[in-house]
């Protein structure tokens, strides 16, 4: 896939995302795209930037969650230095459930 296509592929899978309206319908489409490995580490990072962003230590989120300290780090230069995506839907959770 050349860089072109590549990104006209990406777009369009964020297109197919933007479409789901519930918790069941995201279930389904993630059911069929990832792996259940795959999802449980998208939701293993999510669970680590929520930490992160609460104050959480390293070692607490490593047992908590069972990330390695690489993957915690990771995500943590994400939350410092990213493009703020994981800001954008932290902070939308937090003005819902204030």
């Amino acid at each position: 896939m050349n860089r072109k296509n590549k990104g006209e592929a990406v777009n369009a899978f964020y297109d197919a995302v933007l479409q789901l309206k519930t918790r069941e319908e995201c279930n389904a489409f993630f059911d069929d795209v990832c792996t259940i490995n795959e999802l449980v580490s998208i939701a293993q990072r999510f669970a680590v930037a929520r930490m992160l962003r609460s104050g959480n230590t390293y070692l607490e989120i490593a047992e908590k969650t069972g990330a390695s300290t690489a993957t915690i780090s990771r995500v943590n230069r994400s939350l410092n230095y990213g493009s703020d995506g994981y800001k954008i839907v932290l902070d939308r959770m937090e003005d819902q459930n204030p």
